[in-house]
């Protein structure tokens, strides 16, 4: 996987090349884990490392500053404007603790969006990158951000980011809650900051649910769930296979 460097400015490059070689050296060590447990089998053809207002306005018109098609991974890794954005999820909702959680938040947390990304790669995932992803589109995002957050993280830090997340649901309940899981799709990302993200919390906070309360921690048991799901006709909606329709309700 090649690593390719879109800075307007040499400079700009300068200042994050520390930062791009630690995730990077850490990028191999989580793909090894991918390859051996998950079924990373295809890598995308690089990582692209860029800058926050080319990712969001150049390479694509998404508010988030990380994505990832059938060829290549776009990231930024400036930290303090990760831990802006995700202050502005709170569009100036006042939560004290929520805001200091993000202020302060750790390389490592935003280590786990560039693992978030190249976990779409992974075989075990049913849809292609050009397929519409309209249907279960939930289970592979929230699915994407378990998986990096339990196999990077500490036992601490991943329940930190999961009691925030689950407070974020809380907060916004009132102005997104009537829209189900199911509904998280190509369209979700034409909203605000903050109603693009609701769906991506409680996607993960679904999926955490599944892998430790209904299947007991096994994950493989709950890709095998999901492929049988699928292998039976999808008959159901996907939320209601596994009984999360009411979750947040």
């Amino acid at each position: 996987m090649k690593h390719i460097y879109a800075f307007e400015k040499k400079e700009e490059y300068e200042k994050y090349q520390s930062i791009i070689d630690r995730f990077s050296n850490k990028l191999v060590k989580f793909q090894r884990v991918l390859e051996k447990d998950f079924a990373l089998r295809d890598l995308p053809k690089g990582i692209v490392w860029t800058s926050e207002e080319l990712a969001t306005t150049t390479f694509s018109n998404v508010p988030i500053p990380a994505f990832t098609n059938k060829d290549l991974i776009y990231i930024s890794p400036d930290l303090p404007n990760w831990r802006r954005l995700f202050v502005d999820q709170l569009e100036g909702r006042e939560n004290a603790k929520v805001k200091t959680f993000y202020e302060n938040l750790s390389e490592e947390h935003i280590f786990t969006i560039v693992g978030h990304e190249l976990t779409h790669h992974s075989d075990l995932f049913l849809d292609e990158f050009d397929d519409e992803r309209e249907d279960g589109i939930w289970f592979e995002e929230g699915m994407c951000e378990y998986l990096p957050r339990k196999l990077i993280l500490d036992e601490i830090e991943f329940t930190n980011i999961t009691n925030v997340e689950r407070e974020l649901v809380d907060i916004f309940k009132d102005k997104y809650g009537e829209r189900s899981l199911e509904e998280f799709g190509s369209a979700s990302y034409q909203g605000s900051l903050s109603s693009i993200m609701y769906d991506y919390w409680r996607s993960f906070l679904a999926i955490t649910y599944i892998v430790e309360e209904k299947a007991n921690h096994d994950i493989h048991q709950v890709f095998r769930d999901y492929h049988k799901w699928h292998n039976e006709g999808r008959k159901v909606p996907l939320t209601e296979y596994f009984e999360v329709q009411t979750l947040f309700v």
